[in-house]
């Protein structure tokens, strides 16, 4: 498929649609009634962060994008499209790729849904959670027929991928403020269980998110190079993709993830809980682990 063509995939879900459309139902009543306890916030006007968001609700949205990647991964991998050429091949599967078909496509889709999934562990540990079933949404809706043909599948895995992106982007720099903002004033910023968060913390919050997005936006390019979109690595610099703030105001991922959170026209509902429960039938090895936190001198002490 050539760029033209990967056009018309991006028309299942447009991407300025995505991130500007309002939502189906309101994540950020759904996200606040999970969140331990009452976020703390900065309050003072000469702060760098404008946009109120805490770590813990970013965490929060951040939990919730990588658990919609991994229902959508995982549905890609068991649906009809994965018999695509392309993919499998005709009669083929995840893990029974034919001759007509392409292996280290499908690998590419089986590893991004370990990634993913590893993506959520962390996010829910840094929230105090231990179990998926609490995360707060377990139901997500896509448009109905994405996993039938290749094309509506990669349009909105292009989609998706550039709003986790442009998430991780702002997270990234949020975090950096946030770690300005608490400087000398411990106690701005807390965490699951209510202990501060120094700004040694939030720098490498900072650190975390950006390798996090290094990952999607491999994602992005490998579904460029199965859709034979070149060149698939085409950005010279990744973008917010008009995202301003990660968890509050219009120009939210908050607000470009609602719209696959809720039952609608034209959409089709996809479980968690299916996703997680079998995907280790189809699912491949990744490796790799968060970067270490750096080390400093004993009298700046760091928690993590």
């Amino acid at each position: 498929m050539h760029e033209k063509n990967c056009v018309e995939a991006e028309k299942v879900l447009p991407r300025r649609s995505f991130v500007t459309r309002a939502g189906l139902i309101g994540l950020s009543a759904a996200a606040a009634a999970f969140l331990p306890g009452t976020p703390v916030r900065a309050d003072s006007d000469d702060r760098d962060n404008l946009s109120g968001d805490t770590a813990q609700e970013i965490f929060t949205a951040a939990l919730i994008a990588e658990d919609l990647a991994s229902t959508f991964y995982y549905n890609g991998l068991v649906g009809p499209v994965i018999q695509d050429p392309n993919l499998a091949g005709p009669g083929g599967s995840a893990t029974n790729v034919t001759a007509a078909g392409n292996f280290g496509n499908v690998d590419y889709f089986r590893a991004a849904l370990t990634e993913e999934i590893a993506h959520a562990n962390l996010l829910r540990s840094l929230i105090g959670k231990t179990s998926s079933t609490t995360d707060p949404v377990q139901t997500f809706y896509l448009p109905t027929g994405t996993f039938d043909t290749l094309n509506a599948f990669l349009g909105v895995l292009n989609a998706l991928e550039n709003a986790f992106i442009g998430a991780y982007l702002t997270a990234t720099i949020e975090f950096a403020q946030m770690a300005v903002d608490t400087k000398g004033l411990e106690g701005r910023q807390r965490d699951a269980s209510g202990k501060a968060y120094t700004t040694r913390d939030l720098e490498y919050f900072a650190q975390v998110a950006a390798s996090i997005m290094g990952v999607e936006s491999e994602h992005r390019v490998l579904g460029r190079v199965v859709s034979n979109t070149n060149p698939a690595n085409n950005l010279i610099y990744e973008q917010t993709d008009g995202l301003t703030s990660v968890y509050n105001g219009k120009g939210s991922a908050v607000v470009a993830l609602t719209p696959f959170l809720g039952p609608g026209p034209g959409l089709t509902a996809y479980s968690l809980q299916t996703a997680l429960a079998n995907a280790s039938k189809v699912s491949d090895v990744a490796t790799g682990a968060p970067p270490a936190p750096p080390v400093y001198p004993a009298d700046r002490d760091f928690h993590w």
